[in-house]
């Protein structure tokens, strides 16, 4: 008797009629599609996207420092004694002088004992989560924590327990129910969330880490070179470095380049170093991306208190102008003090979906960028106009766009209702 035999099904096919297909093919058709739009100049305040001169409120160029001609000439210098690419691992001869003083520049950039780079801030999440977390342990996460975050736990096969974003009685809930689990213990949080552009009530995670007997990581992918005396984060904001087990942050916002590091205790980062998948089986950072990195660690090291308060000068007068209009704008988070804990993220609650994207568009045609998060990035009706600064933005610069802005809101009543 011959076996009966079904069809398979075709892989392809929920690519072909995924949920968002229909949506995706009208924002085509009217134009309307905010994402992979073509940036035709360097980075900067004003920019030239797809032939138009915009002002550019939707980068994570923090300090301005891509265009820094130390930082250009650092890559062009890394490029003519390196070349192109290293074209190895660093595990085997991808490790050039300048991986190894980028990381002896950001250990001491943390006031950590050690430090590694990785050729992507994703890399660095995904490796260092992979590496020290396993199938009998458990992580902890902020619902709003960064996809690589998510990604790493999950590629680790601990049991994830996430929690409602920045609620600490529900971080409490899940350390309770982590302690009858076995094994290990981590809570992960970003120190700036990389869409709300708020911050984590680190004080009271810190506090109760401790009484859990957990581990704690901050991303500090938005905090680097932005927040702190020394620009080391909200780690440093908090007065809680020593607190904070692992450290992370990227080159591809304030530090004008590509790439990411997690700063520690050396045997945790020396673990990594041999154990880290997305290190040892990724080809090691580009030296152009390692060598501009590096001045511009160099320059938050030396000249950076200055560039910090600018940027968050910037954002607070673009807050407060987002608000006189009547948007609804999403709050940084205060202090243990009351003081205000100002990012450089500042996001407009819009809501729909298709409100968000059309009011993109008005925005884009009229001469500013700004980036839109819909669903999922974002939970559903909670749609964001993402705005964020530059500690190179111009009082100027910043009036025109608020003037561009509530020039169009006119036509989206409900914004300011």
């Amino acid at each position: 008797m011959s076996e009966s035999t079904t069809a398979p099904t075709d892989l392809f096919e929920k690519v072909k009629n995924h949920e968002r297909r229909e949506q995706l093919e009208a924002a085509n058709e009217g134009g309307l599609n905010p994402y992979f739009r073509l940036l035709t100049s360097q980075a900067g305040p004003v920019v030239e996207m797809e032939g138009r001169e915009t002002i550019m409120l939707g980068s994570n160029n923090y300090l301005g420092l891509t265009g820094d001609d130390r930082v250009k000439n650092a890559a062009r210098e890394a490029l003519d004694q390196y070349g192109t690419g290293v074209t190895g691992s660093r595990l085997l001869n991808g490790t050039t002088p300048i991986h190894v003083e980028l990381e002896e520049q950001l250990a001491g950039w943390m006031e950590t004992e050690d430090a590694i780079v990785f050729s992507t801030g994703y890399q660095a999440n995904v490796g260092c989560l992979q590496a020290i977390l396993g199938p009998g342990d458990t992580v902890i996460c902020d619902s709003g924590d960064h996809a690589s975050l998510l990604d790493g736990c999950k590629l680790s096969g601990a049991k994830l327990r996430p929690f409602r974003h920045n609620q600490m009685d529900k971080l409490e809930k899940m350390l309770q129910r982590a302690a009858a689990d076995g094994g290990g213990i981590l809570v992960v949080v970003d120190g700036v969330y990389s869409m709300e552009g708020d911050l984590p009530d680190l004080p009271r995670v810190v506090e109760l880490s401790k009484q859990y007997g957990a581990r704690l990581m901050v991303d500090e992918a938005h905090g680097v070179g932005v927040l702190g005396a020394r620009g080391a984060g909200a780690s440093e904001l908090f007065g809680l470095e020593d607190e904070v087990d692992l450290r992370m942050g990227t080159f591809s916002k304030s530090l004008a380049s590509c790439g990411g590091f997690i700063a520690g205790d050396h045997d945790v980062i020396d673990f990594m170093r041999i154990s880290a998948r997305s290190f040892i089986f990724s080809a090691s950072g580009v030296p152009a991306a390692v060598g501009a990195a590096l001045e511009a660690t160099k320059i938050c090291r030396t000249e950076g208190p200055p560039l910090f308060a600018r940027l968050l000068e910037n954002a607070r007068y673009l807050r407060h102008g987002l608000e006189e209009l009547g948007l609804e704008v999403v709050q940084p988070g205060t202090m243990p003090d009351g003081s205000t804990a100002d990012t450089p993220v500042v996001p407009v609650v819009v809501g729909e979906d298709w409100t968000a994207v059309l009011l993109w568009k008005a925005l884009f045609d009229a001469g500013v960028y700004c980036n839109v998060a819909i669903h999922p990035a974002v939970p559903p009706s909670g749609a964001l106009l993402r705005t964020s600064l530059m500690a190179t933005h111009e009082k100027e610069q910043l009036d025109k766009a608020l003037g561009i802005i509530a020039e169009v809101i006119k036509d989206f009543p409900t914004l300011t209702e």
